[in-house]
């Protein structure tokens, strides 16, 4: 028995035997606890009373959950209805979890996770802005039309007071991250990709998908709280979308865009957007990381619109049809502080599983829910998980469980050469090529681009040291350069085999300084790219607003950009299996450097192996031969 476990029991007897007097002079009465809707529950009662949150978290962490065995299962047993007929919160005040909890004076955040009414009745399943305590209908701050966005930030700081300020600290924000461990001053202010460059003097196309207002230059204000976007991440109606070259803002009339494509971008009803604000969903965190690098599954290859209402095949934790958990479900916030990093993610979480007394407020790595040694025996099956629990000190596992990626319908971008920028068809107009699918493969204001679906990740070691090539740092003009790195070895402890995503490309740099190089893109100026296609001007304007220099020449070099995968978690009988790492052409054939059974060959070791069988069956005949002379002799005698 665990040694937490241990002290919970003793604490509870020691409550139970010492308990504290009440007001009126007696004890402290023990829990009215609610009956459950069956006769009887699904272990003994003695062994649910001591054993219930090993028993609920041995099943939520395992391959191989057990009929009855979960919380939800609990839930729509012991859940009580109001006079009304409507569910009342199992951790609601009387009810069957906190009743108890209560008296034992023990922490209960299970529901911070998890449901606490049941929700399989679709007909009994409330909305996203119904489940708040609050009916901003209702409220006369939101009961008028409204002109600007800013106008209803106002009226919801006019409540919310703090809500601003709070989230003007966050990188959301801020695009700012200083990362720890490498000192390197990172985010889309400070770094260089491969899909637009940098955001410098693209502001106002870049900043669509930032949670403000107003950003088209360097000169945003970013102390005014009128700039802070609460749309954005809290509208439920579907409606409220941000205008991609206007620096933040939702269209205020109806817009033709792009001009002449017929393709409208409707106006939102502001007021009626504020009037049913509620928690944030994934639609409304997809609105810019489904669709970041300029398109539905660009960047990452493991976040795209198929994630909106995904199938549990796609992803076992969003799965509409399973756990249908949303992104703050993993990724908390605090004060609008949300967990997880792209710049510096965990390479381990050595904190483990967030338990009550024992919780650092974040769930955004897979061994907060599931421990790091997540591969739990079924009793009433065999014990086949030890060797796989002895994997997660060298595998991370995202590497296991998430055997391909772009695999729900969207396809993600390989491949953008921007060195062919520029050409135009046969009449001189801007020339566009898509493949069979829709994607484009040729831009004129792009260049060309390649498409994949269902890829096998690379893997790499990733030890929480990540390293990014900045504007000014030199390079090597005869080798790709890697816009990011992340590192790490055999030989380090804390070092996982991570599965990624690698973007390929060209892109421009100073050839005379040997740094990279970004461009002004956007825009009605002449310095524009995609109004003269003259790249040397628009390098020029960007990097003297970035405040780099630039030597006057250019060029282009390949590049490379890892990008670690963590969604679109495959269900576990869809998981690798041994053979598809240890073999000699498996998925680890690129890493070198350490031995994987199966792969690599050591002729020492096969020669001692074999040795050693021939022996074993030298010793096996000569017993063999001496037992039969012995009986041959004593039938003799």
């Amino acid at each position: 028995m665990r040694l937490e476990t241990r002290l919970l029991l003793l604490l509870l007897t020691v409550l139970a035997a010492n308990a504290v007097a009440s007001p009126d002079g007696g004890r402290t009465p023990f829990p009215q606890i609610p009956p459950g809707k069956g006769e009887q529950c699904v272990e003994p009662t003695d062994v649910m009373r001591r054993r219930h949150g090993e028993i609920l978290l041995e099943t939520a962490t395992s391959e191989n959950q057990i009929p009855g065995h979960d919380l939800a299962a609990c839930v729509d047993c012991h859940v009580q209805r109001s006079e009304h007929g409507s569910y009342i919160p199992i951790d609601a005040e009387g009810q069957f979890c906190q009743s108890c909890h209560e008296y034992a004076a023990v922490s209960l955040n299970c529901f911070d996770c998890h449901a606490d009414q049941p929700e399989d009745a679709a007909d009994e399943r409330l909305s996203a802005a119904s489940k708040l305590t609050a009916d901003h209908s209702q409220f006369d701050a939101l009961k008028q039309d409204f002109a600007s966005a800013p106008e209803v930030t106002e009226a919801c700081l006019s409540c919310h007071t703090e809500s601003a300020k709070q989230l003007q600290q966050t990188q959301h924000w801020l695009w700012v991250f200083p990362n720890p461990q490498t000192g390197q001053l990172l985010g889309k202010r400070h770094t260089v990709n491969m899909f637009w460059g940098g955001i410098a003097t693209n502001e106002a196309a870049c900043t669509s998908c930032h949670i403000g207002y107003g950003w088209k230059d360097s000169e945003f204000d970013f102390s005014s709280e009128r700039n802070v976007d609460c749309l954005v991440c809290h509208d439920t109606t579907g409606t409220y979308k941000k205008f991609p070259t206007d620096a933040g803002s939702p269209p205020y009339q109806d817009k033709d865009y792009p001009a002449g494509s017929g393709h409208i971008w409707q106006a939102p009803d502001l007021g009626r957007v504020a009037r049913n604000v509620g928690k944030s969903s994934r639609e409304n965190c997809g609105a810019c990381h489904f669709y970041g690098g300029g398109g539905d599954g660009v960047k990452h290859g493991d976040l795209d619109s198929s994630l909106n209402s995904p199938s549990r095949s796609l992803d076992v934790h969003m799965g509409s049809d399973g756990l249908d958990f949303s992104c703050g479900t993993c990724h908390v916030s605090e004060g609008h502080h949300f967990s997880g990093s792209r710049y510096a993610p965990r390479a381990r979480d050595p904190h483990g599983i967030d338990v009550p007394g024992r919780d650092d407020h974040s769930r955004a790595t897979c061994e907060s829910c599931h421990g790091d040694t997540p591969h739990r025996a079924n009793p009433h099956g065999p014990d086949v998980f030890d060797k796989l629990n002895e994997h997660t000190d060298r595998v991370a596992c995202p590497t296991c469980h998430i055997p391909e990626f772009a695999r729900g319908g969207v396809a993600t971008k390989t491949w953008a050469d921007w060195s062919t920028v520029g050409k135009r068809g046969p009449d001189g107009e801007p020339l566009r090529i898509e493949n069979d699918a829709g994607r484009v493969t040729y831009a004129t204001e792009t260049g060309d681009s390649a498409w994949a679906e269902n890829l096998i990740p690379e893997y790499s070691w990733y030890g929480g040291k990540v390293q990014y090539q900045l504007l000014g740092a030199k390079l090597d003009p005869e080798s790709p350069v890697a816009i990011n790195e992340f590192q790490g070895r055999y030989e380090d402890p804390d070092a996982r085999i991570w599965p990624f995503k690698v973007m390929r490309g060209k892109q421009p740099y100073d050839a005379g300084n040997d740094t990279l190089a970004i461009a002004h893109m956007f825009g009605d100026d002449d310095a524009a790219l995609w109004q003269s296609y003259d790249w040397n001007k628009a390098i020029e304007v960007a990097m003297k607003a970035a405040g780099a220099d630039y030597s006057g020449e250019f060029g282009f070099i390949e590049t490379t950009m890892q990008w670690p995968l963590a969604h679109m978690v495959a269900p576990r009988e869809s998981a690798l299996v041994c053979n598809d790492c240890h073999r000699k052409d498996g998925r680890l054939e690129q890493l070198d450097g350490f031995y994987v059974p199966g792969r690599d060959r050591n002729a020492l070791v096969d020669r001692l192996g074999w040795l050693l069988v021939i022996t074993v069956l030298a010793a096996v005949l000569l017993h063999g031969i001496g037992r039969l002379i012995s009986s041959t002799i004593r039938r003799k005698g």
